[in-house]
């Protein structure tokens, strides 16, 4: 195996880490917006810029 299959390997190995992190990371977020209870954002319009943000 020679140097090119090695780092072809490496690069759709990592191609697909970062598929499936980007894919997960995702579906927390949509999962998070349509929670009701969540905590909001600071950024939110209805929410005081002074609050405690909500992913600490």
């Amino acid at each position: 195996m020679g140097a090119t299959e090695i780092v072809v390997i490496l690069f759709l190995v990592t191609l697909g880490a970062v598929l499936v992190f980007a894919l997960v990371s995702k579906k927390k977020i949509e999962d998070r917006r349509h929670d009701p209870a969540a905590t909001k954002s600071t950024l939110a319009e209805d929410k005081s810029s002074t609050g405690k943000p909500a992913d600490v």
